[in-house]
């Protein structure tokens, strides 16, 4: 599972989508075990690929939780103002993904950082960065 996957999963949970609506709604609690469960799972993972010190997954743990979290009241007080614009969603994601993708940089040494952007970081980055070069590319 790579960090995309682990994102997906998440903005999935965060976003209220027309086929959510049709099944019970998750209560707040609900929401929040379940990201947990799965930066927990994505922790786990990056522990083992990436042969953390303990400390090391200490501050993956805590960044990731941190800008998770911040993510997910940023697209609630959209979800609450009923905004729909997926694009509007997408830009929260890509702030806080960039966020975690530069404090994570300055945890791992330069061997686990090589490895990181191969398990899927480098292209989740160029992804991010050809949406800001298209996002400013619009506005002139």
């Amino acid at each position: 599972m790579n960090t995309k996957h682990i994102l997906t999963a998440i903005l999935g949970i965060l976003m209220p989508l027309g086929a959510m609506a049709q099944q019970q709604p998750m209560t707040p609690e609900e929401q929040e075990k379940k990201m947990l469960e799965g930066i927990e799972t994505l922790v786990v993972k990056y522990e083992e690929d990436l042969q953390l010190e303990p400390w090391q997954t200490f501050y993956l743990d805590s960044i990731l939780v941190h800008n998770y979290k911040a993510m997910s009241e940023e697209s609630k007080k959209l979800s609450d103002n009923k905004v729909a614009n997926i694009d509007l969603y997408q830009h929260i994601s890509d702030k806080w993904e960039e966020k975690s993708y530069l404090a994570i940089q300055k945890v791992l040494n330069p061997e686990q950082w090589t490895k990181y952007l191969k398990m899927g970081a480098g292209r989740a980055k160029k992804a991010r960065d050809k949406r800001a070069a298209k996002k400013e590319a619009s506005k002139k």
